[in-house]
């Protein structure tokens, strides 16, 4: 079967003009381009490592075959290894080296690799189980079908090779084709597997069974963006990263679907579109997604100029790149990337946001790289993706991390897996020593923990974010409602209010986790966490009976594991319980000390002073500024009343004076 009847058909792929977009490549993305050619280097040597952008489960260790390639080994106890092997995202590194050399020995190893696969890894023998998946055989479908496009004119592509391409890429999309269940529909899985098969259904030989294809994988698609995007844009498996995968796929389609005239479900696009405007809001002012769930440190940028490029969107825009990145380029052309650097670029009108559906809330400083930057969630767990994190918050400023999520470092059903997946590995809380989910493996829990009372606020000056949970609900000595605020002012000072509502005693632990880039040093109630780039005070206000620096474990990549610090509190209470967390921003070496006073807050009406259990007050100085913060756990209101604290007099359930503007009445209520 000759390469025309792949190449010539009429059709519009991905990238458009192979020699512009490797010229484009060597003159914007020189260091890209020179670790794909190693990375494609290594693969015709038969040495394979997966440290890609976008590989899912990363490796660190290569291995290497000297002869032929056992397409099912695994050189660890993790079977990720060999899921990722039978993806060959190297491929179309292989051919995009071919692209940027003309050196045909990329092209050569393409074929030979890919004739013995076909040959030695056959669907129907059940020792290749591990090989055919059904989320490896959709993502065979787009890098196969990708990485084929860089060779159109090489000898090395026989017209043997191409029929067993094409032949086996008919066999996965029949394969695909076969399988559509209840968890399908809801997985990432279903959406690699069906993206496949409708590239394989535009892209392959057109007959009458490819346009079957075409049409029931966006049946599929649409159903599956319809139930697994929450309304707010997130992929409801509450972790970036394979909400990005999924938003690769979708992109992907629109992609292929424009340039060959075929029309889209409305929905589809406009879920498309908002996922893509989930990256923007959610990235960290560095570009990276936070590391939520089971996620890796990953610069979404790609994914955000996709979609400012599909949908000409000019906020899209400025969250992205200036010009097309080495991805984009190859999955977009020379003249969309022509089109992309005439597109403008606005920041964003507003700086907070927040996801109900899915229950996450962003407050940044600015749209500035070295902007502050807040995350809260309080949201479902999602799938077997999702990690024990009702209530837990990322902080970043001035490019770098403070208080930043363990991350997920292996999927095997292990020790280390519960290490970065339980409650302890995020900046949240816990009850007695027990985690609010139970992980019964490593994918399922046996108990669940439902988030209620989800607030937010966007008040120029003051943001505003809550959350609780009912995840100690059942405990058997009584059950406790958790429950945490969040207070930001002038971005860089965060008050995080926790209040435990309970009639028995308990003990609770607090949990912040630090960046290990920077030092933490202090201790009873002020810590300080200090690197080149920031200095952040944290100073605890409650009836903390310790406050302790551990040693933890952080993971930003799957398979990497580091040293790191962790401050953890404990304290006690009888009845309902509540503790102050302040945090201070300041530029490293510089700044002013934040001073924090509890104060009492009295009954304007009754003349009496409040029970803490009712409501609480801190007033906090930094040089020349000073707040009084008021938070009201239950209401105290009866029959006609205000509250007086630190000589400020007002109503509401959270309310915030600026007393060097002269606020003493009234203030701003962030909550009624």
């Amino acid at each position: 079967m000759k390469q025309e009847v792949f190449f010539k058909q009429g059709k519009q792929f991905f990238f458009d003009d192979r020699a512009r977009v490797a010229e484009y490549v060597k003159a914007n993305c020189a260091q890209q381009a020179e670790q794909i050619i190693a990375v494609a280097n290594d693969v015709v040597n038969q040495k394979f490592l997966f440290n890609l952008r976008w590989d899912m489960e990363r490796t660190y260790s290569p291995v290497v075959f000297e002869g032929d390639i056992d397409w099912l080994h695994q050189p660890g106890d993790d079977p990720e290894w060999i899921y990722a092997f039978n993806r060959m995202r190297f491929w179309i590194c292989l051919g995009q080296a071919y692209a940027l050399t003309g050196d045909e020995k990329y092209a050569q190893a393409f074929a030979k690799q890919l004739c013995s696969w076909v040959d030695t890894v056959k669907k129907d023998d059940p020792k290749n189980q591990l090989a055919w998946r059904t989320i490896e055989a959709g993502l065979r479908m787009e890098y196969w079908l990708k990485a084929m496009c860089y060779f159109e004119g090489s000898p090395a592509i026989t017209d043997e090779v191409m029929e067993k391409f094409l032949n086996s890429m008919t066999e996965h999309a029949e394969y695909i084709m076969g399988v559509y269940n209840s968890y399908n529909l809801m997985s990432n899985w279903g959406v690699l597997a069906n993206h496949g098969l409708f590239l394989a259904g535009v892209m392959l030989p057109s007959t009458p069974r490819t346009a079957e294809y075409r049409a029931e994988a966006l049946r599929r698609l649409t159903q599956e963006i319809t139930i697994q995007v929450y309304e707010d844009g997130m992929q409801w498996e509450q972790s970036p990263m394979y909400h990005n995968e999924v938003a690769h796929d979708y992109l992907d389609v629109v992609i292929l679907a424009r340039r060959n005239g075929i029309t889209l479900p409305e929905v589809l696009e406009k879920k498309t579109h908002d996922m893509c405007l989930v990256d923007l809001y959610g990235q960290k002012p560095d570009g990276n997604e936070v590391s939520m769930g089971d996620s890796d440190e990953i610069d979404v940028r790609d994914i955000v100029s996709k979609g400012a490029y599909l949908y000409h969107d000019a906020e899209l825009k400025w969250g992205g790149y200036e010009r097309f990145d080495f991805d984009c380029i190859w999955d977009l052309g020379i003249e969309a990337a022509n089109e992309y650097a005439a597109l403008e670029a606005k920041a964003p009108k507003k700086t907070a946001h927040a996801l109900h559906s899915s229950g996450n809330y962003y407050f940044r400083s600015d749209w500035g790289r070295d902007a502050s930057f807040l995350h809260f969630h309080c949201g479902t767990l999602g799938a077997g993706h999702g990690h024990s994190d009702q209530l837990h918050f990322d902080l970043f400023s001035r490019g770098e991390d403070i208080l930043i999520d363990a991350g997920r470092y292996t999927y095997v059903d292990k020790p280390e897996r519960y290490e970065f997946k339980d409650s302890t590995a995020h900046n949240t809380c816990t009850v007695d020593g027990r985690n609010f989910y139970v992980c019964q493996d490593s994918w399922g829990c046996s108990k669940l923990s439902r988030a209620v009372n989800q607030k937010f606020a966007d008040c120029g000056k003051y943001g505003y974010a809550e959350g609780g949970h009912l995840g100690y609900y059942d405990l058997e000595t009584g059950g406790v409602f958790v429950n945490r605020r969040i207070v930001t002012i002038d971005s860089d000072l965060y008050v995080v209010a926790d209040e435990f509502y309970a009639g028995n005693p308990h003990t609770y632990r607090q949990y912040f986790h630090f960046n290990n880039l920077g030092s933490v040093s202090g201790s009873g109630d002020r810590f300080v966490y200090s690197s080149t780039k920031n200095r952040a005070e944290i100073c605890l206000v409650g009836n903390h009976r310790s406050a302790v620096l551990t040693p933890t474990r952080l993971s930003r990549h799957y398979n990497l594991a580091e040293d790191n610090v962790t401050l953890q509190t404990e304290l006690a209470g009888n009845g309902f319980t509540s503790a102050f967390t302040v945090i201070s921003l300041n530029p490293a070496g510089e700044g002013e000390r934040v001073e924090v006073e509890k104060v009492p807050v009295y009954s304007n009406f009754k003349e009496i002073q409040f029970e803490d259990r009712l409501i609480e007050a801190l007033t906090i100085t930094k040089g020349a500024r000073r707040y009084t913060v008021v938070v009201a756990h239950q209401e105290y209101a009866s029959p006609t009343d205000t509250f007086r604290a630190d000589g400020c007099t007002g109503f509401g359930n959270v309310v915030v004076f600026d007393r060097a503007a002269g606020e003493t009445t009234v203030g701003k209520t962030l909550v009624w």
